[in-house]
């Protein structure tokens, strides 16, 4: 486990939970159906899949989309409850408890995400259990021949997120995470890291607090850990072409990663497609705008 693979990854990620379950009923509103978010993560599979190496689904819903899956496109499925269902302050990753990691292989999932939210300046206790339950996925994964995918997503408990102060810090801090989530002993195969800039604080991009020669040099910086190891890039929920544009900066600073799993960047404006005029309208924006952006971030990254 942790060298790097040859074929480039370009996933596509529909693994979010009632956040998106939610902002879909909303966009419905009287319309809404009980089997609303299983379509739309149907129509996503179906649609972008042909063109992705691999899509990204949960748990509850994974094993009713498994048959849905185009010849191509690996399976992936995470191993959490819900991406929104952590325990409030220490913000531990809750387990599915429909699903175990040996009974992955049985589904013809080969692949597994898992993530953990991690502040590098928290407790030494509170990360040492974060990386242990890592870890231990980690073992179930190699023991079943599951390849492991894992997502460190950084905060600090003084600093809120998308603040110029925390953009600031954030190079620092996707280092310190992705140095974390490397070790051996934690036998990832595929590190999925945020992009270590915000770019709303780039020169060029929003508020000049940070410029583009210092923003490549950022990109470098943080992945200098994962130096061998597969490393991919999320999109956690920026517009499209932020994250289009975070790509193209990391391949111009020389960052030998592997591709991106992107989710929101791409079908986040088809929610309210969907919501306005239905499921037939919510494949054929798939098929127009979401194609073409996939094809744009395969363009950036290959």
């Amino acid at each position: 486990m942790g060298e790097q693979s040859e074929r480039p990854i370009h996933g596509v990620a529909v693994d979010a939970g009632s956040g998106l379950e939610a902002a879909i009923r909303d966009a419905r509103g009287s319309r809404a159906q009980p089997g609303d978010l299983l379509t739309f993560k149907r129509s996503v599979l179906t649609v972008l899949g042909p063109q992705a190496s691999t899509v990204l689904i949960d748990a509850a819903c994974g094993p009713h989309l498994l048959a849905d899956y185009p010849d191509g496109c690996a399976p992936m499925m995470a191993y959490e409850a819900d991406v929104y269902h952590i325990s409030d302050d220490e913000r531990i990753t809750v387990l599915p408890d429909n699903l175990t990691v040996s009974e992955y292989p049985g589904l013809g999932v080969r692949q597994l995400k898992f993530f953990m939210y991690y502040a590098p300046d928290d407790s030494v206790d509170l990360n040492i259990r974060k990386l242990e339950i890592v870890a231990e996925v980690g073992r179930e994964c190699e023991a079943n021949d599951v390849r492991y995918l894992v997502e460190p997503l950084v905060y600090h408990r003084g600093i809120e997120t998308g603040t110029a102060a925390f953009a600031q810090l954030k190079p620092e801090l996707v280092r310190r995470a992705t140095e974390a989530f490397a070790a051996p002993a934690l036998k990832a195969d595929v590190l999925k890291v945020e992009v270590p800039v915000d770019l709303n604080f780039v020169d060029g991009f929003g508020a000049p607090d940070m410029s583009r020669p210092d923003a490549l040099e950022a990109f470098r910086y943080a992945a200098e850990p994962a130096a061998g190891q597969d490393l991919v890039y999320l999109s956690a929920g920026v517009a499209f072409e932020f994250f289009e544009a975070s790509l193209m900066m990391a391949r111009e600073a020389g960052v030998n990663f592997s591709g991106f799993m992107c989710g929101r960047a791409i079908w986040s404006d088809a929610v309210g497609v969907f919501g306005r005029d239905g499921e037939s309208a919510l494949v054929d924006w798939l098929a127009d705008t979401g194609r073409a952006r996939l094809q744009r971030l395969i363009a950036a990254v290959d």
